[in-house]
């Protein structure tokens, strides 16, 4: 057996600030937990989480690491006690409490997914925190069935790639929003039925006029702000709002009388301090629902860009510049 180092890179979090207080780092590799794995890192997805975490907005849960990084794919180094799905080799995808941005990181088995032979460590580092969470708010907590019309705003955001390809892949209608015609021709290459360019034309009249008046049955946003009432007017009866990000703000101001008189439900969630149970549980879904979908290439995982681990702070320029489409994924040496 190899033996592992002692020392790893990793890219600390220097203060609250821009992308510059992301630095490189030498720290001792973490040690699996019962139940947990240690894995060799191959490539790590970046998500706006870490973005806030990076400024300040987003702690660590306590007792978990407070690098950044929620997503990884790589190689199995170790595994704790009470470990039996996974062996040392194995090529796997895991979904973290943190720590991605690093050559080694820890986390539950239960939240780890063995990586299909027919992607890349880049396509599969791009998996886990995106398709966990539209997998939950979508389908779980949005209840999204066949022949039902669907929302998604940020369309060519790693979430949004996303949500539209499993949409459209369990039969519903799509719409999204996106903030140029460019990146609107993006999303109904990957099947949006329409794209709204939100900086010309009002989403919620462009779904009124093409559900002729009725609305759409769930909205998935991470904007919030004005947009909260806006969703909201955007329902049809029974429909669900879900919200993962306030971009915009968590505040608004919004007459409940449409929400009583239509019936709706407005929920959200994070997925960061769910219990392991959970993310377990989220994590079969993913492996029998979503990854046949993968690997049979009925949805892709666009990747708009990698950037090598020391390079993580023009990682995160870029998507603060939001000229991405599809995830952007840091690479392990």
């Amino acid at each position: 057996m190899t033996q592992l180092p002692t020392t790893m890179t990793a890219i600390a979090i220097a203060g609250k600030g821009g992308p510059d207080v992301l630095q490189p780092t030498e720290i001792p590799v973490p040690s699996p937990g019962k139940g947990e794995v240690l894995i060799a890192v191959a490539a790590a997805g970046i998500n706006r989480p870490d973005v806030l975490q990076r400024k300040g907005l987003y702690p660590a849960p306590k007792g978990h690491s407070e690098l950044p990084g929620l997503e990884v794919s790589g190689r199995i180094a170790a595994v704790g006690p009470g470990c039996s799905r996974f062996k040392v080799g194995d090529e796997v995808l895991a979904l973290l409490n943190g720590g991605g941005y690093a050559a080694y990181a820890v986390t539950a088995e239960t939240s780890t997914i063995a990586k299909p032979k027919s992607l890349s460590f880049v396509e599969a580092a791009a998996i886990p925190e995106t398709f966990f969470t539209v997998w939950h708010n979508v389908f779980e907590r949005g209840g999204l069935k066949a022949g039902e019309h669907f929302l998604v705003h940020g369309g060519t955001s790693g979430i949004g790639v996303t949500a539209i390809q499993l949409a459209k892949a369990f039969g519903a209608n799509v719409t999204t929003t996106a903030g140029s015609d460019e990146k609107c021709a993006a999303c109904i290459a990957l099947g949006a039925d329409r794209a709204i360019n939100y900086r010309t034309e009002d989403f919620v009249e462009v779904v009124k006029a093409d559900t002729a008046g009725r609305g759409v049955d769930v909205i998935l946003d991470m904007v919030g702000g004005d947009y909260i009432e806006r969703n909201i007017r955007s329902l049809a009866e029974d429909g669900r709002l879900v919200n993962i990000a306030y971009q915009k703000g968590s505040s608004a101001t919004v007459d409940f009388m449409r929400v009583m008189l239509k019936r709706l439900t407005i929920t959200g969630s994070t997925l960061r301090i769910r219990s392991d149970a959970v993310k377990a549980r989220i994590a079969r879904a993913i492996e029998s629902e979503v990854l046949p979908l993968i690997v049979a290439g009925k949805i892709k995982v666009p990747v708009d860009s990698t950037f090598a681990l020391s390079d993580a702070g023009t990682a995160h320029d870029r998507m603060e510049s939001g000229a991405h489409i599809g995830k952007i994924v840091l690479t392990i040496a």
